[in-house]
C-alpha cells in the first residue's frame, strides 16, 4: 500500500473508534517511506498513539526522525544478549546495531521502550535474567513472549518452553503485579525497579477473550485473528476500484463481525 492508501484506511478505522495504531511486520523500517507513513498516520483525527515493533537494526539513524514524525514508542526484538546466539536465532550479524538502536530509542524518548524476547527452549532460556539486568541498566521494559504457533508443529514441540517456573520466580522478586486489559497480560514490577511483561498466547483462553486488536496486512486486508487466515476481508481491491468511505467502513465492520476466539 502507498502512504496515501495507508492514511485513508486508518482514517476509516479511526472514525470507528480505533485510536491506537502499531506498525509491525515483517520489518517496517525497511520501507524508504516509513517516516512519511508515520507522519501521515499521526496526523489523523482520532489517532491517539502511533507505535512500532522493529528488529532495531535501523534505529540508530531513525530513532530521532521517527520521534519527530510522530512515533510515540517502540518495541524492539532482542532474543539474546550473547551475540553468537543472537546471530543463530536471527540469521544476521546485527547484535551491536540493535543494542545501539535500543539506546538511541531511549535517548529519543520513544518511551516506554520495550525489548521483546521470544523464549526458545535450549537456546535462549538461560538468558532471561541477563536480559532483566540489561533492562534495568538501560531503562527499558522487558517483554517475555511465549513461542506461538497456530498448531503444535515440529518447530513448536522442539523449541516451546513452559514459562511457569520463570513466572514463579518473577512473583517472588516482584513488589507488585498488575494485569493489563490487553490479553490479560501480567506485569511484574520487580524490587530491582525492572518491569517485566509476560505474553502467553498458546492455549490461553484469556489471551483471546481480552484481545481487542484488528490487524491490517501489507497487501490490504483486514485480519481479525493472529492465528487464522480464512476470515480476512479485502479492502485494498475495493479502495482502488473507487469504494467510498462508507463502503470501507462496512468492510471494516464485516471484519469485526468475523472476530472469534481462537483458543476456547
Amino acid at each position: 500500500m502507498t502512504p496515501e492508501e495507508i492514511k485513508r484506511i486508518i482514517s476509516v478505522v479511526a472514525s470507528c473508534g480505533i485510536g491506537k495504531v502499531k506498525l509491525t511486520g515483517g520489518e517496517p523500517l525497511i520501507r524508504s517511506d516509513i517516516l512519511e507513513i508515520v507522519k501521515r498516520i499521526s496526523s489523523i483525527q482520532g489517532v491517539s498513539e502511533v507505535s512500532m515493533t522493529t528488529n532495531g537494526t535501523f534505529l540508530n539513524d531513525l530513532a530521532k526522525p521517527l520521534k519527530e514524525a510522530g512515533l510515540a514508542r517502540v518495541n524492539i526484538s532482542l532474543d539474546a544478549l550473547n551475540p553468537k546466539i543472537y546471530e543463530m536465532i536471527t540469521g544476521v550479524d546485527a547484535f551491536e546495531k540493535v543494542i545501539s538502536g535500543i539506546k538511541r530509542a531511549v535517548e529519543a524518548n520513544l518511551n516506554p521502550v520495550k525489548v521483546n524476547t521470544v523464549l526458545l527452549k535450549g537456546i535462549n532460556d538461560n538468558e532471561v535474567w541477563n536480559i532483566v539486568d540489561f533492562a534495568k541498566r538501560n531503562s527499558v521494559i522487558f517483554q517475555l513472549i511465549e513461542l506461538e504457533s497456530a498448531r503444535e508443529d515440529k518447530l513448536y514441540r522442539k523449541y516451546h518452553s513452559d514459562m511457569t517456573n520463570i513466572e514463579n520466580e518473577l512473583k517472588k522478586k516482584a513488589e507488585r503485579v498488575t494485569v493489563r486489559s490487553m490479553h490479560h497480560r501480567r506485569k511484574y514490577f520487580l524490587r530491582s525497579k525492572v518491569e517485566v511483561e509476560i505474553v502467553r498466547p498458546m492455549h490461553n483462553t484469556e489471551f483471546c477473550r481480552y484481545c481487542n486488536r484488528m490487524r491490517i496486512t501489507s497487501d490490504g486486508k483486514f485480519k481479525p485473528c493472529l492465528f487464522r487466515f480464512d476470515n480476512l476481508v479485502d479492502f485494498l481491491g475495493p479502495m482502488r476500484n473507487g469504494a467510498s468511505t462508507e463502503d470501507l467502513r462496512k468492510l471494516f465492520l464485516e471484519a469485526v463481525k468475523r472476530r472469534k476466539p481462537y483458543f476456547t
